[in-house]
């Protein structure tokens, strides 16, 4: 009983990085770390290495790095802790060219480490052995914050929408 009256004074509900479309999260994270974290800066060799064996070009986008480090900061926060391979493994896709089937692939290692160094670095992500990585309080706050940001934006775009946002 205790619980529906906080729900009738209107309490509001905990918006988290699973409750909006990941791309639109994954999008305004990229620009929020390219403008506002020095440590997450692309390498030299950024501009002319491809993300795995199984693609057969560089990526097209020049935010591509910052696009990655978004993405994978969301994916620790919603499988971690999380290891370097099974990164690897979720980034991967099918190769095979030809005629004959797709064989799966592992995405490069090199990319995937670094970018966990940098976000690491940045005090976004820490390492908890033998598990692998996960979201520090700060890299929490910060995907909060920017779900919180977009679910409004939403709502204005959609109200019916409101009525999750309530709790009632």
């Amino acid at each position: 009983m205790i619980l529906l009256k906080e729900k009738s004074r209107g309490h509001r509900i905990l918006i988290t990085p699973n409750d909006v479309p990941a791309s639109k999260l994954i999008e305004r994270l990229a620009k929020h770390m390219k403008q506002n974290i020095d440590q997450l800066t692309p390498p030299s060799w950024a501009n002319i290495v491809k993300t795995g064996v199984h693609v057969e070009k560089q990526p097209q986008n020049p935010d591509w790095w910052y696009i990655r480090c978004a993405s994978l900061l969301r994916k620790i926060y919603v499988h971690g802790p999380i290891g370097l391979e099974k990164l690897r493994a979720d980034y991967g896709g099918g190769k095979g060219f030809t005629v004959t089937p797709n064989h799966v692939a592992k995405a490069g290692g090199a990319i995937l480490r670094k970018a966990l160094q940098q976000l690491e670095a940045a005090g976004l992500v820490e390492t908890s052995k033998p598990h692998g990585r996960r979201v520090t309080r700060e890299g929490r706050r910060l995907l909060q914050e920017m779900a919180e940001e977009i679910s409004r934006e939403l709502v204005k775009q959609l109200p019916e929408l409101e009525k999750y946002q309530k709790g009632d």
